[in-house]
């Protein structure tokens, strides 16, 4: 799903709010929740997981195309764990064989295309 689908989606659902106003409402929860973790908060939403705030330490790497060594700094980056109902939740969804996923796979593409 992507945000004008989770946009579209929420519209839907509340035909009492316009469109226009719920793209602002949906655009303010992630400007929240990107500004509680840029100031180092971390956000819990009960029921479906919590989002926080990892640091990576500075190391020493290497190049994967040439081998040479580089260094690698030290990094802040979101790290989001999966609350224990949705992920029970996931789990219990009827299951999705390969050969569906390939059928997907081929519709979508044909529809991209034309």
């Amino acid at each position: 799903m992507t945000k004008s689908g989770l946009i579209e989606e929420v519209a839907r659902r509340t035909p009492h709010i316009s469109k226009k106003d719920t793209e602002v409402v949906v655009n303010t929860i992630f400007d929240a929740m990107i500004e509680a973790l840029r100031s180092g908060d971390r956000i819990e939403i009960r029921g479906f997981g919590s989002f926080q705030v990892k640091i990576r330490e500075a190391r020493d790497g290497r190049n994967p195309k040439t081998g040479d060594p580089v260094h690698i700094t030290a990094k802040r980056t979101p790290f989001f764990k999966v609350g224990k109902e949705l992920k029970e939740m996931v789990d219990d969804a009827p299951k999705i064989s390969d050969d569906d996923e390939d059928d997907e796979d081929e519709t979508s593409a044909a529809s991209a295309i034309g």
